[in-house]
């Protein structure tokens, strides 16, 4: 499954690292690309293993808004 969540607060490489990072962390993403300019993060996941809301609780913890 494939997911874009907005993301806002991200502003540069550090942001970038600790999204991504808080999400591959998760059980069940396969993959995150952020897009700082966009302020997107693309989400590649298995939904039976992660569900939307503990992607967008572990950006939260990171000290980010998810749209």
């Amino acid at each position: 499954m494939e997911k874009t969540l907005e993301v806002k607060g991200m502003t540069c490489g550090h942001c970038e690292k600790a999204v991504k990072g808080a999400l591959e962390e998760l059980n069940g993403v396969k993959s995150a690309n952020v897009h700082l300019e966009q302020n997107t993060v693309d989400v590649s996941y298995d939904e039976a293993n992660v569900s939307e809301k503990e992607m967008k609780e572990a950006i939260e913890e990171q000290g980010y808004d998810v749209v």
